[in-house]
C-alpha cells in the first residue's frame, strides 16, 4: 500500500510529514497506522530528541477521510468498523500523549476535526497565519468525542464549548489567543522554527523531559484516559445516527444538510 507518511531526520529533530496533499492530508486508517509506526520508530532513534509533526501542501490535516467513513456504512459490519475506527484514533492520541519525547506540531495550514486532535495531543504548537482551527463534526452529523476532552484539557471548558458547539473555524490569531497555538510564524519559516525548538528541548536531560510529560499528561491529566474512552464511544455511536448519514452525504455532495 502507498506510503502516506514520510519521516525525515535532522538531528536532534525527527520530522513526520502527513503526505496526502491532494486530500488535504485527511487521515485514512492506513495513515493512522503508519503515523503510529513512525512514532515508534523515532522513539527507538536515540539521536532524535524531539519530533516535529507537519503536513504537506497547504493544509495540516482536514480530519478523517469522510469518504472512507461513508463507504463503511455499506458494509455488513459497519457498526463494528466504526467502533474500531474510534479505538484506532484513540490509541494514536494516547501514543502521542505517552510518547517520551516532545512532539512539536508545525501547523502549516488548516487543522480540522481529527487533525485538530493531533495538534492538541502535541506538546508544543507553532502555526502559520493561514492555519485555521476547527471542529466541524456537528455540521456533518458527527461528534468530536475524542478531541473534546483534549480541547478542554488544553484551554478550559468554556472556550472549548464555544468552539465545539458553534462548529466554526477559528482564525489562527484566535487559536493563538486561546492558547491552542503557542506561536505564529511565517509559512516559509515554520519548519526551521520547529527545529529550533527541538534544539532547545535537546539541551535538557531526556529523562527529565520524559518525567515532565508524564507529570503533565498522566498526573495532572489523570482523567484523560477515561475521558478519551468515553469520547471514543460517543464518536462511534454518532456515526450510527440518521444525522450522520445525511451530514456525510451532504458534505460529499457539496450541499447543505437537511436534518431529520
Amino acid at each position: 500500500m502507498e506510503d502516506l507518511i514520510r519521516v525525515r531526520k535532522h538531528v536532534p529533530s525527527g520530522t513526520i510529514v502527513l503526505q496526502r496533499p491532494e486530500k488535504r492530508n485527511a487521515l485514512t486508517r492506513w495513515m493512522m497506522l503508519q503515523l503510529k509506526q513512525a512514532l515508534e520508530d523515532l522513539h527507538q532513534e536515540r539521536r532524535v530528541r524531539a519530533v516535529i509533526l507537519t503536513g504537506s501542501g497547504t493544509a495540516f490535516c482536514a480530519g478523517v477521510d469522510l469518504q472512507e467513513v461513508q463507504d463503511s456504512s455499506r458494509a455488513d459490519d459497519a457498526h463494528q468498523q466504526w467502533h474500531r475506527d474510534a479505538v484506532q484514533y484513540k490509541e494514536l492520541l494516547e501514543a502521542m500523549l505517552l510518547f517520551p519525547k516532545p512532539i512539536i506540531a508545525a501547523v502549516n495550514g488548516p487543522a480540522v476535526g481529527a487533525g485538530a486532535g493531533l495538534i492538541l495531543a502535541s506538546d508544543i504548537v507553532i502555526a502559520t497565519r493561514e492555519a485555521r482551527f476547527g471542529l466541524p463534526e456537528p455540521r456533518r452529523g458527527l461528534v468530536s468525542g475524542l478531541v473534546a476532552p483534549l480541547l478542554a484539557f488544553r484551554i478550559a471548558a468554556g472556550p472549548a464549548a464555544n468552539l465545539l458547539l458553534t462548529a466554526r473555524l477559528a482564525e489562527a490569531d484566535e487559536a493563538h489567543r486561546l492558547g491552542i497555538y503557542h506561536e505564529l510564524t511565517d509559512s516559509d519559516a515554520i519548519w526551521a522554527r520547529a527545529h529550533q525548538l527541538a534544539e532547545q528541548c535537546a539541551k535538557a536531560a531526556p529523562e527529565s523531559l520524559q518525567l515532565t510529560k508524564r507529570l503533565l499528561n498522566e498526573t495532572i491529566g489523570e482523567h484523560l484516559g477515561t475521558l478519551l474512552s468515553a469520547g471514543a464511544a460517543a464518536s462511534a455511536t454518532a456515526r450510527t445516527m440518521e444525522a450522520a448519514e445525511e451530514g456525510l452525504a451532504a458534505f460529499l455532495e457539496k450541499r447543505d444538510p437537511e436534518w431529520p
